[in-house]
């Protein structure tokens, strides 16, 4: 029996705010089954022998697993956060993983907080309809939490920092996996700047931190022995699977007779310079962050 709804009671205390990108996650939902079967709405991490580079899921879990590897929590009953869960997909992982913990996520999103529980159904873990900059948890209530591909969103601001610093645990981590800038975005060439701006407006990003400031900025917080991988070549294999799901998304609206709604051609936008922005090494890489409280 599911202990996170009477573990859910002790922990809240307020209500949290929606805000703009609740129209791209409803609508984005579809091209991100497409991508991930599993709901997978982030990229991958390859591994010779052990992941599969035809196969984009195998990689896609394997970031799931590399996030949980870096995690610090109880295993029999440990309490974790997923801060921008969309609909759960690396959520059903961990708790496939590790069935005696208990996970927390929060979306934007109505349809991703529906969609999403009815996934998790019978599974210790529950999505509320919040903010992650601004939660209604207790401090203190998490052993740990992480962020994959979702801080973007908010510019990975020093405000989503300092809320998960708040709601963590002390000895507890936040993991971080997502794509930073390697230099301020007034020092990027023209061509990178232009990829910048034309994924930011695809994928309804506020902008994407540079990796030595938000490394400051988390020490700033008060967050400890902050680790910073650059793990951008285990990610390139799935990257390069961004134009080939993009083409047969398009093939199978095409060939259903379905018109492509704005946000999904805005996603494939996105897509695309995120798959042009992956060649401009020296301005953008993939990061996953380790940072204890």
């Amino acid at each position: 029996m599911s202990t996170t709804l009477p573990l859910l009671h002790k922990i809240r205390f307020q209500k949290s705010n929606k805000e703009k990108l609740i129209e791209l996650y409803d609508e984005a939902t579809e091209d991100y089954e497409f991508w991930s079967k599993d709901f997978n709405m982030h990229f991958g991490y390859y591994i010779p022998f052990k992941t599969t580079l035809l196969k984009r899921d195998t990689m896609l879990n394997e970031m799931n697993n590399q996030v949980f590897n870096r995690l610090l929590f109880n295993k029999k009953n440990g309490i974790v956060a997923d801060l921008g869960c969309g609909i759960g997909g690396t959520m059903k992982y961990g708790l496939r993983k590790y069935p005696r913990i208990n996970i927390l996520g929060v979306s934007l999103s109505d349809f991703q907080v529906t969609e999403g529980n009815k996934r998790l159904k019978n599974m210790n873990g529950l999505i509320l309809n919040e903010n992650y900059n601004s939660t209604s948890f207790t401090p203190n209530s998490f052993d740990s939490a992480y962020a994959i591909e979702s801080y973007c969103h908010s510019g990975h601001s020093t405000v989503a920092f300092k809320e998960a610093y708040r709601i963590i645990k002390p000895g507890g981590k936040l993991v971080i996996a997502d794509a930073f800038l390697k230099k301020d975005v007034e020092q990027l060439c023209p061509g990178s700047h232009y990829c910048y701006q034309q994924l930011c407006k695809g994928w309804s990003l506020e902008g994407l931190g540079s990796i030595q400031n938000v490394k400051e900025s988390l020490e700033q917080i008060g967050f400890r022995n902050v680790s910073i991988e650059d793990i951008s070549f285990r990610v390139a294999p799935s990257v390069l699977h961004v134009p080939f799901a993009i083409m047969g998304f398009i093939f199978r609206k095409f060939f259903k007779r379905e018109k492509l709604k704005l946000q999904s051609w805005k996603n494939l936008k996105g897509s695309l310079f995120a798959l042009l922005s992956g060649l401009h090494m020296k301005s953008f890489g993939y990061y996953i962050i380790t940072a204890e409280k």
